[in-house]
């Protein structure tokens, strides 16, 4: 304890001691504000791509705003540490003028790579592995990403960075992870699972008119349906039936308010009816995922052949 004081004592006996924790303090807390200062502009052109991403409806367009959103929350994190950069690097020349500004600059650098050597290794990796997530566009801000290899680690981006991504669930916790943990992203596209569910009746206006009483009992919302189920019109099927389909769409997780709620809901119409023919409903509803740009990549790869 007596050395360290002494040490202490000494250093702020030399002549230029005040001027330099002077420097050091003003350095620390222009840093600071100036850092503020530019993520607080580059949070408000952020915020307000997101309001236009929002209400864009062509596709391509609102995958370009997500595409500059997530650019823009990674300027953030690398404003911030330019800043820090260029203010340490100026306290090095301002405490060592005798020193020209190569020598601070190799002084600096040795420095850096000494201590990132030995104490930021694991940040490196995640900025290493945060900058090809970004390059190859992995996902975007705005995003629903479902993480391995955590099972339980799904939501909506809300931020990315060189070194993180946070992740907000759809109970509303907040999730950061490291970019380097994260092996693998399920991205869903436009953020909503799309669920058809194919019912087939003998009475078409019958069946019309219970399965869109059904359809207007489930709750519409962010995180609910994200619109109201669609009836389609009756498709002849047979010589006495009719295929009806549903279709909706759901917020990641929420596919039970479909695939459950929905076709036990339809099952349960002809629950107390023992008589077949009497059924509103023929066969127990066919629930599938419905997305058109799946079914199509699937066209290609499934090829059914005829048999002779």
């Amino acid at each position: 304890m007596e050395e360290i004081w002494t040490e202490f004592t000494q250093f702020f006996s030399e002549p230029n001691a005040y001027r330099s924790v002077l420097i050091l303090i003003a350095s620390i807390v222009g840093t600071y504000i100036l850092s503020k200062f530019l993520a607080a502009g580059i949070i408000k052109i952020a915020q307000a791509v997101s309001v236009r991403s929002d209400i864009e409806s062509n596709d391509e367009r609102f995958i370009r705003l997500r595409q500059v959103e997530t650019y823009l929350s990674v300027t953030i994190a690398v404003v911030r540490a330019a800043v820090v950069a260029v203010a340490a690097y100026w306290v090095w020349q301002a405490l060592s003028p005798s020193a020209n500004s190569g020598a601070a600059a190799i002084g600096a650098s040795a420095f850096f790579i000494v201590f990132a050597g030995q104490t930021l290794g694991m940040v490196l990796r995640d900025i290493t592995a945060g900058a090809v997530m970004i390059i190859e566009q992995w996902f975007n801000v705005g995003d629903f990403v479902k993480i391995e290899p955590f099972l339980d680690v799904s939501g909506v981006v809300e931020r990315l960075t060189l070194r993180s991504t946070k992740i907000r669930s759809l109970s509303g916790e907040i999730v950061w992870v490291h970019n380097q943990q994260i092996q693998a992203a399920h991205v869903t596209p436009r953020g909503v699972r799309t669920i058809a569910v194919d019912v087939f009746v003998r009475d078409k206006d019958k069946g019309l008119k219970t399965l869109k009483d059904l359809a207007n009992a489930i709750p519409v919302g962010s995180t609910m349906l994200a619109d109201p189920l669609k009836v389609g019109r009756p498709e002849k099927w047979g010589n006495d039936q009719w295929r009806i389909t549903i279709i909706g769409q759901t917020a990641p997780g929420r596919e039970w308010l479909i695939e459950k709620f929905f076709v036990n809901a339809i099952i349960e119409v002809d629950s107390a009816v023992r008589n077949k023919m009497a059924r509103t409903f023929i066969y127990e509803p066919i629930a599938r995922y419905a997305d058109p740009v799946a079914d199509k990549k699937f066209k290609r790869a499934v090829r059914a052949h005829k048999t002779m």
